[in-house]
């Protein structure tokens, strides 16, 4: 008999950040009882002989955590833009991934 635990969480929405040689997903699954948690997996690249393998690390977020989390990650971020680096330029990290799907496309054999 085969072991299909965790293959039957259907998959809500998908957010997938690019950043160098790691990827981030934001993924919103639904549980069995209809309820809905989140996974944050970062994919990091690394090479392996002739070719890559990832490496990947998962949290599991689940909603009564939400806020919590959310507030801690802006907090510790605004320290980090305020206090330890105020003179720094964050938005030249910015990507608009509506420029890159763009492109993306346009390299689409028809």
């Amino acid at each position: 008999m085969e072991d299909h635990r965790g293959y039957d969480r259907e998959e809500i929405f998908s957010k997938r950040v690019k950043a160098g040689k790691r990827t981030y997903f934001f993924d919103v699954k639904s549980t069995r009882a209809n309820d809905y948690y989140l996974t944050i997996t970062e994919s990091k690249r690394k090479p392996n002989g002739d070719g890559f393998t990832y490496e990947k690390h998962k949290i599991f977020l689940y909603k009564e955590d939400f806020l919590k989390f959310v507030d801690a990650l802006n907090e510790s971020v605004e320290h980090v833009k305020t206090e330890l680096l105020p003179d720094y330029d964050f938005e030249q990290f910015s990507n608009d991934e509506s420029e890159e799907e763009e492109y993306n496309n346009e390299l689409k054999w028809e």
